[in-house]
């Protein structure tokens, strides 16, 4: 595989080489780049189909997405703190939503605030978790079973933008560990684009109680998407543990514990967004 990744990408230099060549009238210039632009997505994606790149994830995440005791040592922890608190965002906003409709507004909010806190605590676990994955990336062997995360699955309409823009380029990575490396950059950018935006709905709602139904509709479509950014964060999390040889992974619990510091339950205090 590494021997067909260096003669596309080998193909590819040579290709956009004679693309970008200097051109003798300079007023063709800006429809020789978009030209060549819109010729090295198409031979990414012919070479991704012949190469069969997407299937040999698949196949490979078929075979060896099982976790050994020693890959549960380190995962489930992690997991089980990561979806216990996801959950209790979620039953805490859906519980407000029907406290608003009972005409509750107070006790409404305040299960909003609670939902915030967490949500808050969550970020700071993912973003951890996911800046230990970046940095073990180069110790993963072979293909890493992951196969990205897709626009059409969430509702905001400044994720569904930000992870096409993301798809393109993803289609013009072709070795394995570039791949994963870019899929988990996707994943802490997101996983910060949404907790801002969150933060900015819950803050003014909570400064001037104002609280017009777009503004609990967009914490429900932020909350959607939050959810889903932690289930491929955790899914990233089981695909590079696989990948890993076994005498790397007492290297990486080791860096998962300030995850897991971060994951230590403190007494309920107010979100400070």
């Amino acid at each position: 595989m590494e021997c067909i990744d260096d003669l596309s990408g080998g193909f590819l230099l040579g290709f956009t080489s004679c693309l970008y060549a200097s051109p003798q009238f300079p007023i063709v210039k800006p429809m020789g780049l978009l030209a060549g632009g819109l010729i090295l997505l198409i031979i990414g994606y012919v070479l991704r189909s012949v190469l069969r790149l997407d299937s040999g994830v698949r196949a490979r995440s078929s075979r060896s997405d099982r976790l050994t005791p020693g890959h549960l040592t380190i995962y489930t922890p992690i997991s089980l703190e990561v979806e216990t608190q996801v959950a209790i965002i979620s039953i805490s906003l859906n519980e407000a939503f029907e406290e608003r409709d009972s005409g509750h507004d107070e006790n409404a909010w305040h299960l909003v605030t609670l939902a915030a806190s967490e949500w808050e605590r969550v970020a700071e676990i993912i973003t951890a978790l996911l800046d230990a994955l970046q940095k073990n990336i180069p110790q993963a062997r072979a293909l890493v079973p992951y196969p990205g995360i897709v626009a059409r699955r969430f509702k905001s309409h400044s994720m569904i933008e930000f992870l096409r823009m993301y798809e393109l380029l993803d289609k013009l990575v072709f070795r394995s560990r570039m791949r994963f490396q870019l899929q988990v950059h996707i994943l802490r950018k997101a996983a910060a684009n949404l907790t801002l935006e969150f933060k900015r709905a819950y803050q003014y709602g909570a400064r001037t109680d104002d609280r017009p139904p777009e503004l609990w509709q967009r914490l429900d479509i932020y909350s959607h998407d939050f959810d889903l950014v932690t289930k491929e964060a955790l899914i990233a999390f089981r695909a590079i543990l696989v990948c890993l040889p076994p005498s790397d992974l007492a290297a990486f619990a080791a860096d998962l514990d300030p995850v897991m510091r971060r994951g230590v339950r403190t007494p309920a205090v107010p979100a400070q967004f």
